[in-house]
């Protein structure tokens, strides 16, 4: 694995210094501002959680300070797609808190991304959920069906198993929770007009409308939370199946869409793109992270192959990535366009990703093949 060498190490070290203030927001205070972003690994057999315990704890001793998880599931028989998918129910609750005890005794925080994949397979998975796909209409795109559409008891009994897995993530010992609101899976698939042609209360003409289940998810975990557990809000432009999609064209669309949310109780809204510098809206160098903030005035997470050329889909299609700088990124983080970074390859790659940044030591390229393999476009956090 070959690495990059900076040619002003001590320089590089300053530049980035911002990335290495303490953050807080509610009960979640990691002790800097870099993330591991969640990522789908199917490494939990059964979905038992013990085998991420050193695999989280080696990061926070490389100097990350958050743990995003790889996706973990509600309680609904379809709302994972793979058997190694993570669950935060059942017999694996028994074994979260020595994960979350593992990340604690190292200095860092931690936080589970309830993750229900609707109607999104794993690509070129053969094995099927023990009972059907569940989305709004029964697609996963246009002229991609896939399982069934959910009636009013699925969509109820949905919201409540979102409910159940926050309030066991906090008896868990976690600092916070994120809902996995974007890529198409399944909240976004009620958000993006093309995977809901509902007529019922879950679905409309307007994404305000379309918006009303990922809303009540909120609710929910909020009043299974209490008020001063952090909650954050995973959300893309971009759908697994189809790269270009946008939900809002302004920022005037984007705060009509996120503020209600935010009245609902969430903390921190945590922004996916393909890349992290790519501006948002025309006429603003803004990254949607930064109008997300600049707009509804609450902390941002920011994920698009920071720290590392090309994005994770070209990754995954063979074209290596090459470390890059970051003291761009650190210094719209101090300007305050976002307040927290996820970083995906160069973590998978290296568990001291943190502190050779900080020190401004060579980092490795993008993670081998037996890294990225079990982690797809469709799964990824996009890091």
């Amino acid at each position: 694995m070959s690495a990059a060498t900076s040619s002003t190490p001590d320089a590089e070290a300053m530049s980035v210094e911002a990335l290495f203030q303490p953050f807080a927001c509610k009960s979640l205070k990691p002790p800097n501002r870099i993330a591991m972003a969640s990522m789908a690994r199917w490494a939990t057999p059964g979905g038992d959680p013990a085998p991420l315990a050193d695999f989280y704890r080696r990061r926070i001793e490389g100097g990350t300070g958050l743990i995003l998880t790889e996706g973990a599931n509600p309680n609904r028989p379809a709302a994972g797609n793979d058997p190694a998918s993570l669950k935060l129910y059942g017999p694996a609750l028994d074994h979260w808190p020595a994960v979350t005890g593992a990340v604690h005794a190292a200095g860092g925080a931690i936080m589970p991304q309830l993750w229900h994949c609707g109607a999104t397979a794993k690509p070129g998975q053969k094995w099927t959920p023990p009972a059907p796909f569940e989305s709004p209409s029964g697609r996963q795109a246009p002229g991609m069906e896939r399982g069934v559409a959910m009636d009013e008891i699925a969509t109820l009994e949905t919201i409540a198993a979102f409910a159940d897995a926050a309030e066991s993530a906090r008896a868990a010992g976690f600092d916070g929770v994120e809902i996995h609101a974007g890529h198409g899976y399944l909240l976004d698939q009620f958000l993006w007009a093309a995977t809901n042609d509902r007529t019922d209360r879950w679905g409309g003409s307007t994404l305000t409308t379309r918006s009303r289940f990922p809303l009540e998810v909120v609710k929910a975990v909020r009043a299974a939370v209490g008020p001063d557990f952090a909650v954050s809000l995973r959300i893309s432009q971009w759908k697994s199946a189809d790269l270009t999609a946008r939900l809002v064209e302004t920022p005037q669309a984007l705060e009509a869409w996120l503020a209600p949310f935010v009245e609902a109780g969430v903390d921190i809204v945590s922004v996916s793109q393909l890349r992290w510098d790519t501006p948002e809206f025309e006429g603003s160098p803004l990254s949607l992270a930064g109008w997300v903030k600049k707009t509804l005035g609450v902390p941002t997470i920011l994920a698009g192959g920071i720290g590392m050329s090309g994005d994770f889909i070209r990754s995954f299609m063979g074209q290596p990535g090459q470390p890059e700088p970051l003291d761009a990124v650190a210094a719209r983080l101090e300007a305050g366009e976002f307040d927290l970074i996820a970083v995906g390859r160069g973590l998978l790659a290296d568990p001291d990703w943190a502190r050779r940044v900080r020190g401004g030591l060579p980092r490795s390229d993008c993670p081998p093949a037996r890294l990225l393999a079990g982690v797809t476009p469709s799964d990824s956090e996009q890091a």
